[in-house]
């Protein structure tokens, strides 16, 4: 599974500078082309309501490979989803487009960092595949 936060919907559209001109059809594209290789079925999907998006983890909990997740802005705020990664069976690898490290003091934090199998930051929309394939090296 890969799993989008807030405003990854935007891509393409919203800070070209930070984030690229892909946008999230292109990163669905590359992550469909690396899991069909890996003859995986791939569960690809992008939510701006946290609850649908920890109702989206709790119902892959048991049965995903793993998840990758870009929680956008709910990576530094939300203990909620922390909470729901937690429990995942399989490996969590978080990915950011951007360097989320060399930006505002307040996006070096992250709540989901310490579950992760890996993180993968300011690799462009290619960090989702390499977090695919981070996925796949953990399983």
């Amino acid at each position: 599974m890969v799993l989008n936060g807030p405003n990854l919907n935007l891509l393409g559209e919203r800070e070209p500078d930070i984030y690229g001109h892909e946008t999230l059809a292109d990163v669905e594209a590359l992550c469909r082309k690396r899991a069909d290789r890996l003859e995986w079925e791939l569960d690809f999907r992008q939510t701006n309501h946290e609850g649908v998006m920890i109702d989206a983890i709790h119902e892959v909990r048991a049965s995903a490979v793993g998840v990758v997740v870009n929680a956008g802005g709910w990576t530094h705020t939300s203990v909620a989803i922390r909470d729901a990664l937690a429990a995942v069976q399989g490996p969590v690898v978080e990915v950011h487009i951007s360097d989320v490290h060399a930006r505002e003091e307040f996006r070096h934090h992250s709540y989901i960092s310490d579950l992760a199998a890996e993180v993968i930051v300011g690799r462009g929309v290619r960090g989702y595949v390499d977090a695919i394939d981070a996925v796949h090296r953990h399983a």
